[in-house]
């Protein structure tokens, strides 16, 4: 069974051309062996002497040996014209032979422009699922490179006859990295902690994609970017160059889910932690044992680990602060004692999930740049949420989806509190979403909290932090498959659903404006509010009343 990039292409509700490249996408995962990596949504653009020349693949596959196939699948009606196959559109007719020869130009040229990647096969096919060409020596392109609606069944022979199994190459590695980096497939650091399934294309932008062009000496990076903008895109990217460049990367966050979640998708080689892990890194190298039990434990920690000197297996040549809006000015000298000299450093923040009430760091003398684009979330929340914001700052509503679901429940008292709160978790599971699909996130901490002391809401089984570390400060949860956490530690990640719950307050102030644009913009594509009747009477409900 062939690995198909990104995944996630299962639960695409499509309709049209879209729902036929879902087919084809089935079809190959069964078809092809697991040799194989099949590449979909590829995007390019080649900028050259003033003018852009577009691309549009829908199909990239990769052998083991690292060599390509190309398919462009054109759905419908083909036209066989004295040029060659021509698709026409309501506003243009598009010649098909030239289409593929300008795409296999632009691919050459940009892997003859990569070290050892010149002498990469690229090869094609164009796949019409509807359309039986009838005359194939004047269609422009090869016969044995065209599989029409009557060899639809032979699809996946085809593409193993143009594009053989092969023994395993260093190569390959290389041409998956340059998918990765020339067509802009990152990862997507904002999934529930451990899962790193889901996968963001960006067609073009985006915050990964320019801050890393950017060139300046010494390297020092600050970007103040909104929710949703890439910053943790940003961070692996910079995470994976250092590796790939011989360098060792460190990349530190507040979080310690934040944490986890990157380590599950950072490669080997560098080093992914919370600021108090790497304090505790720290005092173990000097041979200083860490008790978390007792009182002001974590407050202990840092003061001991400031006294240490740096360790030179704890120097780093990359150095990546993420949730930068958490950190003071003492932690960030603490922190870059860990650069090696010439490190490259990126600073990560957003002031508007600042929600400890911290002053900003300062970082004389390095570049700042501005990421206002929130592409995570569906449209219609960002501009729900853009209401919280001061009249300065506005964030731009730049996702995929363009209206995600949105439910509201009312409670009075904390027996509605529970009973909405299950509701809400019971109108996620029916509107398809997987108990490890959801996250139930609370207003409120964990110590002033009635939902997160529960582990169980009706049929659902919750899992959530008990409050206590185990003998190496790693958290410990209750048994439960639906995720439950208080918008403090959940901060930094996101779910497709989203419960936002016991969302309660007097006033409508810039921390609790704070408090609920970072729980809104933890989802992806469903937000459910469960909110008191004193919030809804003191700003919340004007402002869900304006978006409606």
């Amino acid at each position: 069974m062939a690995r198909i990039v990104p995944d996630g292409w299962r639960e695409i509700n499509a309709t049209g051309a879209a729902r036929r490249e879902i087919e084809t996408l089935a079809t190959l995962e069964r078809g092809l062996p697991d040799s194989y990596t099949v590449y979909h949504a590829v995007h390019w653009t080649n900028v050259e002497h003033g003018f852009s020349v577009y691309g549009d693949i829908d199909f990239a596959i990769v052998n083991a040996a690292g060599d390509l196939l190309l398919i462009e699948q054109v759905s419908g009606f083909l036209e066989e014209t004295a040029d060659g196959l021509c698709k026409k559109y309501p506003s243009h007719s598009t010649n098909v032979p030239i289409q593929i020869a300008r795409q296999l130009a632009v691919l050459r040229g940009r892997l003859a422009r990569r070290p050892h990647l010149d002498a990469i096969r690229v090869e094609y096919l164009l796949y019409c699922p509807d359309y039986s060409v009838r005359h194939p020596e004047t269609a422009g392109l090869s016969s044995e490179r065209i599989v029409d609606a009557a060899e639809r069944d032979r699809l996946c022979a085809v593409i193993q006859l143009a594009l053989p199994q092969a023994p395993a190459t260093q190569a390959a590695p290389a041409v998956r990295r340059f998918l990765d980096d020339i067509i802009q497939l990152e990862p997507d650091a904002n999934a529930l902690v451990g899962q790193a399934r889901a996968l963001v294309t960006r067609i073009s932008g985006g915050l990964a994609h320019w801050a890393r062009r950017l060139e300046f000496e010494p390297f020092r990076l600050r970007v103040i970017g909104t929710a949703g903008s890439g910053k943790t895109q940003l961070a692996h990217a910079e995470f994976r160059a250092a590796i790939d460049a011989g360098r060792r990367p460190l990349y530190v966050c507040f979080n310690r889910p934040l944490a986890d979640h990157f380590n599950g998708i950072a490669p080997e080689g560098g080093l992914a932690c919370t600021f108090h892990t790497l304090c505790d890194k720290v005092l173990h190298a000097a041979g200083q044992p860490v008790d978390f039990s007792g009182p002001d434990a974590f407050t202990t920690l840092v003061a001991r680990a400031a006294r240490e000197a740096v360790p030179e297996h704890l120097r780093f040549d990359t150095i990546i602060i993420d949730e930068g809006q958490d950190f003071s000015d003492e932690w960030r000298d603490q922190i870059l004692r860990h650069a090696r000299e010439h490190a490259r450093m990126v600073w990560l923040e957003d002031p508007m999930q600042n929600l400890y009430g911290k002053p900003a760091v300062h970082l004389p003398d390095w570049v700042t740049l501005r990421a206002q684009s929130n592409y995570r979330s569906p449209r219609s929340i960002v501009k729900l949420l853009d209401r919280l914001l001061p009249d300065d700052q506005h964030i731009e509503p730049r996702g995929p989806i363009a209206a995600g679901g949105l439910g509201v429940l009312v409670y009075d008292n904390e027996a509605e509190l529970l009973a909405h709160t299950k509701k809400a978790i019971s109108q996620c599971l029916a509107a398809g979403f997987k108990r490890a699909d959801i996250a139930v996130v609370s207003f409120r901490g964990r110590e002033s909290s009635a939902v997160l002391g529960q582990t169980q809401l009706g049929p659902h089984a919750m899992r959530t932090f008990t409050g206590r570390y185990d003998l190496f400060g790693k958290p410990e949860f209750s048994e439960g498959e639906v995720l439950m956490e208080s918008v403090y530690r959940f901060k930094g990640q996101a779910a497709p659903a989203v419960v936002f719950t016991e969302v309660d307050f007097d006033h409508l102030d810039e921390r609790t404006a704070r408090k609920l644009f970072v729980g809104a913009t933890r989802a992806m594509l469903r937000l459910e509010l469960v909110v008191s009747r004193h919030a809804m009477e003191h700003g919340l409900g004007a402002i869900l009343e304006s978006a409606s």
